[in-house]
Protein backbone atom coordinates (compact mmCIF):
# COMPACT_ATOMS: atom_id res chain seq x y z
CA UNK A 1 0.00 0.00 0.00
CA UNK A 2 0.76 3.55 -0.85
CA UNK A 3 -0.26 6.24 1.63
CA UNK A 4 -0.64 9.66 0.53
CA UNK A 5 -1.38 12.51 2.78
CA UNK A 6 -1.53 16.48 2.77
CA UNK A 7 1.17 18.67 4.27
CA UNK A 8 0.31 21.12 7.16
CA UNK A 9 0.47 25.28 7.69
CA UNK A 10 2.06 24.67 10.85
CA UNK A 11 5.77 24.23 10.83
CA UNK A 12 8.85 22.77 13.29
CA UNK A 13 12.69 23.97 12.28
CA UNK A 14 13.19 24.72 15.68
CA UNK A 15 13.23 20.73 17.13
CA UNK A 16 16.04 19.00 16.13
CA UNK A 17 15.67 16.01 13.85
CA UNK A 18 15.38 12.92 15.11
CA UNK A 19 17.68 11.33 12.69
CA UNK A 20 20.28 12.58 10.34
CA UNK A 21 19.07 10.40 7.54
CA UNK A 22 17.57 12.68 4.60
CA UNK A 23 16.93 12.47 0.78
CA UNK A 24 16.03 15.67 -1.79
CA UNK A 25 12.77 16.26 -2.88
CA UNK A 26 11.93 15.19 -6.71
CA UNK A 27 10.75 18.14 -8.13
CA UNK A 28 13.25 21.05 -6.67
CA UNK A 29 13.67 22.33 -10.23
CA UNK A 30 9.73 22.73 -10.16
CA UNK A 31 10.14 24.17 -6.78
CA UNK A 32 12.50 26.45 -8.18
CA UNK A 33 10.50 28.27 -10.73
CA UNK A 34 7.28 28.77 -7.94
CA UNK A 35 9.95 30.31 -5.87
CA UNK A 36 11.22 32.68 -8.49
CA UNK A 37 8.04 34.21 -9.08
CA UNK A 38 6.76 33.79 -5.82
CA UNK A 39 9.80 36.05 -5.04
CA UNK A 40 8.37 38.71 -7.42
CA UNK A 41 5.69 39.12 -5.42
CA UNK A 42 5.28 42.06 -2.73
CA UNK A 43 4.23 41.54 1.39
CA UNK A 44 0.69 42.92 0.66
CA UNK A 45 0.51 40.49 -2.77
CA UNK A 46 1.42 36.95 -0.93
CA UNK A 47 -1.12 37.98 1.66
CA UNK A 48 -4.13 38.28 -0.73
CA UNK A 49 -3.23 35.13 -2.66
CA UNK A 50 -2.98 33.05 0.56
CA UNK A 51 -5.56 35.13 2.63
CA UNK A 52 -3.68 35.66 5.42
CA UNK A 53 -2.77 38.69 7.67
CA UNK A 54 -0.28 41.37 7.13
CA UNK A 55 1.64 39.39 9.69
CA UNK A 56 1.83 36.54 7.85
CA UNK A 57 2.05 37.85 4.73
CA UNK A 58 5.54 39.04 5.55
CA UNK A 59 6.89 35.94 7.26
CA UNK A 60 5.83 34.25 3.82
CA UNK A 61 7.33 36.87 1.70
CA UNK A 62 10.59 36.25 3.79
CA UNK A 63 10.97 32.57 3.65
CA UNK A 64 10.26 33.08 -0.25
CA UNK A 65 13.29 35.19 -0.36
CA UNK A 66 15.75 33.24 1.86
CA UNK A 67 14.84 30.01 0.00
CA UNK A 68 17.89 28.70 -1.50
CA UNK A 69 19.39 25.45 -2.59
CA UNK A 70 21.16 23.25 -2.16
CA UNK A 71 19.35 21.55 0.89
CA UNK A 72 20.91 20.64 3.77
CA UNK A 73 20.59 19.56 6.73
CA UNK A 74 22.22 23.37 8.32
CA UNK A 75 19.38 25.03 6.35
CA UNK A 76 16.43 22.20 5.95
CA UNK A 77 14.42 19.72 7.42
CA UNK A 78 13.03 16.38 6.81
CA UNK A 79 9.21 16.97 5.92
CA UNK A 80 7.83 14.13 8.15
CA UNK A 81 9.56 16.03 11.39
CA UNK A 82 9.02 19.35 9.89
CA UNK A 83 5.28 19.43 9.50
CA UNK A 84 3.45 19.83 12.19
CA UNK A 85 -0.91 20.36 12.58
CA UNK A 86 -3.39 18.42 13.48
CA UNK A 87 -2.42 15.43 11.14
CA UNK A 88 1.05 15.47 12.04
CA UNK A 89 0.03 15.63 15.73
CA UNK A 90 -1.93 12.31 15.00
CA UNK A 91 1.46 10.69 13.48
CA UNK A 92 3.41 11.42 16.15
CA UNK A 93 6.54 10.97 13.75
CA UNK A 94 9.10 11.94 16.38
CA UNK A 95 8.26 8.72 17.89
CA UNK A 96 9.54 6.76 15.11
CA UNK A 97 12.37 4.25 15.52
CA UNK A 98 14.58 3.42 12.36
CA UNK A 99 12.68 0.75 11.24
CA UNK A 100 8.94 3.00 11.34
CA UNK A 101 11.30 5.78 9.13
CA UNK A 102 12.07 3.40 6.53
CA UNK A 103 8.73 2.28 6.07
CA UNK A 104 7.48 5.45 5.80
CA UNK A 105 10.02 6.43 3.62
CA UNK A 106 8.79 3.38 1.16
CA UNK A 107 5.17 3.84 1.78
CA UNK A 108 4.20 7.38 2.96
CA UNK A 109 4.10 10.30 0.50
CA UNK A 110 3.32 13.91 0.82
CA UNK A 111 1.36 16.05 -1.57
CA UNK A 112 2.77 19.77 -1.20
CA UNK A 113 1.77 22.97 -3.57
CA UNK A 114 5.58 23.47 -3.64
CA UNK A 115 7.40 20.37 -3.34
CA UNK A 116 4.56 18.40 -5.44
CA UNK A 117 5.32 15.10 -3.87
CA UNK A 118 7.61 14.32 -1.00
CA UNK A 119 8.85 11.23 0.64
CA UNK A 120 9.26 11.90 4.80
CA UNK A 121 12.71 12.01 4.61
CA UNK A 122 13.36 14.46 1.73
CA UNK A 123 14.19 17.65 2.97
CA UNK A 124 11.97 21.02 2.77
CA UNK A 125 12.23 24.84 3.86
CA UNK A 126 9.87 26.92 5.41
CA UNK A 127 7.27 27.54 2.74
CA UNK A 128 3.39 28.52 2.86
CA UNK A 129 1.53 27.62 -0.30
CA UNK A 130 -2.01 25.40 -0.50
CA UNK A 131 -2.56 23.76 -3.44
CA UNK A 132 -5.08 25.19 -3.87
CA UNK A 133 -4.02 28.78 -4.26
CA UNK A 134 -5.13 30.54 -7.07
CA UNK A 135 -1.48 31.51 -8.11
CA UNK A 136 -1.03 32.11 -11.73
CA UNK A 137 2.29 30.96 -13.08
CA UNK A 138 3.81 30.78 -16.38
CA UNK A 139 1.79 26.99 -16.70
CA UNK A 140 -1.38 27.97 -16.27
CA UNK A 141 -3.64 30.06 -13.87
CA UNK A 142 -2.98 28.01 -10.56
CA UNK A 143 -1.23 25.09 -8.95
CA UNK A 144 -3.30 22.20 -10.68
CA UNK A 145 -2.29 23.47 -14.06
CA UNK A 146 1.22 24.10 -12.87
CA UNK A 147 1.68 20.17 -12.17
CA UNK A 148 -0.51 19.01 -14.36
CA UNK A 149 0.41 15.28 -14.86
CA UNK A 150 3.63 15.40 -13.06
CA UNK A 151 2.16 14.07 -9.60
CA UNK A 152 0.18 11.55 -10.56
CA UNK A 153 3.19 9.78 -12.60
CA UNK A 154 5.23 10.16 -9.61
CA UNK A 155 2.99 8.61 -7.43
CA UNK A 156 2.58 5.62 -10.03
CA UNK A 157 6.37 5.20 -9.96
CA UNK A 158 6.44 4.91 -6.46
CA UNK A 159 3.13 2.14 -6.33
CA UNK A 160 5.21 0.43 -8.94
CA UNK A 161 8.52 0.69 -6.98
CA UNK A 162 6.98 -0.58 -3.90
CA UNK A 163 5.08 -2.86 -5.61
CA UNK A 164 1.61 -1.84 -4.16
CA UNK A 165 -1.65 -2.74 -5.52
CA UNK A 166 -3.58 -0.03 -3.47
CA UNK A 167 -3.62 3.82 -2.69
CA UNK A 168 -4.80 4.69 0.93
CA UNK A 169 -5.74 8.34 0.65
CA UNK A 170 -6.17 10.44 3.80
CA UNK A 171 -4.85 13.74 2.07
CA UNK A 172 -7.49 16.37 2.01
CA UNK A 173 -10.27 17.08 -1.27
CA UNK A 174 -7.97 19.84 -2.09
CA UNK A 175 -4.89 18.10 -2.12
CA UNK A 176 -6.23 14.53 -3.68
CA UNK A 177 -7.50 16.88 -6.66
CA UNK A 178 -3.51 17.03 -7.72
CA UNK A 179 -3.93 13.56 -8.53
CA UNK A 180 -5.56 12.60 -11.76
CA UNK A 181 -7.72 9.65 -9.89
CA UNK A 182 -8.31 7.86 -13.16
CA UNK A 183 -4.99 7.53 -14.18
CA UNK A 184 -3.60 6.01 -10.85
CA UNK A 185 -2.60 2.57 -11.26
CA UNK A 186 -3.84 1.08 -8.16
CA UNK A 187 -7.06 0.71 -6.22
CA UNK A 188 -8.04 3.89 -4.59
CA UNK A 189 -9.26 3.11 -1.02
CA UNK A 190 -10.53 6.57 1.69
CA UNK A 191 -10.89 5.83 5.03
CA UNK A 192 -13.31 8.59 6.18
CA UNK A 193 -13.48 9.72 9.98
CA UNK A 194 -16.79 10.28 11.60
CA UNK A 195 -17.95 11.60 15.27
CA UNK A 196 -21.43 11.52 16.44
CA UNK A 197 -22.74 14.59 17.13
CA UNK A 198 -26.38 16.37 17.27
CA UNK A 199 -27.92 12.90 16.75
CA UNK A 200 -26.06 11.94 13.89
CA UNK A 201 -22.43 10.66 12.78
CA UNK A 202 -20.61 13.41 10.91
CA UNK A 203 -16.72 14.62 9.69
CA UNK A 204 -15.79 17.19 11.61
CA UNK A 205 -12.34 18.61 10.40
CA UNK A 206 -10.27 18.50 13.66
CA UNK A 207 -10.83 15.46 14.54
CA UNK A 208 -10.68 13.75 11.44
CA UNK A 209 -7.35 15.35 10.47
CA UNK A 210 -6.25 13.99 13.67
CA UNK A 211 -7.54 10.30 12.50
CA UNK A 212 -5.91 10.57 9.52
CA UNK A 213 -2.97 11.18 11.25
CA UNK A 214 -3.14 8.63 13.73
CA UNK A 215 -4.16 5.50 10.59
CA UNK A 216 -1.12 7.08 8.93
CA UNK A 217 0.98 6.10 12.04
CA UNK A 218 -0.75 2.70 12.31
CA UNK A 219 -0.15 1.45 9.44
CA UNK A 220 3.64 2.25 9.37
CA UNK A 221 4.01 0.95 12.98
CA UNK A 222 2.28 -2.20 12.19
CA UNK A 223 3.86 -2.67 8.78
CA UNK A 224 0.61 -3.02 7.00
CA UNK A 225 0.87 -4.16 3.04
CA UNK A 226 -2.37 -5.55 2.66
CA UNK A 227 -5.86 -3.40 3.13
CA UNK A 228 -8.15 -5.63 4.69
CA UNK A 229 -5.73 -4.90 7.84
CA UNK A 230 -7.00 -1.38 7.99
CA UNK A 231 -10.41 -2.42 9.04
CA UNK A 232 -9.23 -3.23 12.63
CA UNK A 233 -7.98 -0.15 13.48
CA UNK A 234 -9.33 0.95 16.40
CA UNK A 235 -7.24 3.91 18.20
CA UNK A 236 -9.15 6.86 19.73
CA UNK A 237 -12.31 4.67 19.72
CA UNK A 238 -12.87 4.55 15.92
CA UNK A 239 -14.35 1.08 14.37
CA UNK A 240 -14.99 0.17 11.53
CA UNK A 241 -18.01 0.35 10.39
CA UNK A 242 -19.09 -1.86 7.46
CA UNK A 243 -23.02 -1.10 6.90
CA UNK A 244 -21.49 2.48 6.38
CA UNK A 245 -19.02 2.04 3.98
CA UNK A 246 -18.39 1.22 0.59
CA UNK A 247 -15.73 -0.27 -1.42
CA UNK A 248 -13.90 2.81 -2.04
CA UNK A 249 -14.80 5.02 1.02
CA UNK A 250 -14.53 3.14 4.28
CA UNK A 251 -15.69 4.65 7.17
CA UNK A 252 -14.93 4.79 10.70
CA UNK A 253 -16.96 6.09 13.32
CA UNK A 254 -16.74 6.41 17.36
CA UNK A 255 -19.16 4.38 19.13
CA UNK A 256 -20.50 2.25 15.75
CA UNK A 257 -20.70 -1.47 15.89
CA UNK A 258 -18.34 -2.69 12.91
CA UNK A 259 -21.21 -5.42 11.87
Amino acid sequence: MLIVISPAKTLDFETAPITKVYTQPEFLKESRQLVSQLKELTPAEVSSLMKISDKLGVLNFLRFNEWKTPFTLNNAKQALLAFKGDVYTGINADSFNSRDLKFAQKHLRILSGLYGVLKPLDLIQAYRLEMGSKFKNRKGKDLYEFWESKLTDQINQDLKASKSKYLINLASNEYFKSLQADAINAEIIIPVFKDYKNGKYKTISFYAKKARGLMSAYIIKNRLKNPEDIKVFDVDGYKFCKSASNSTNWVFQRSCSPV
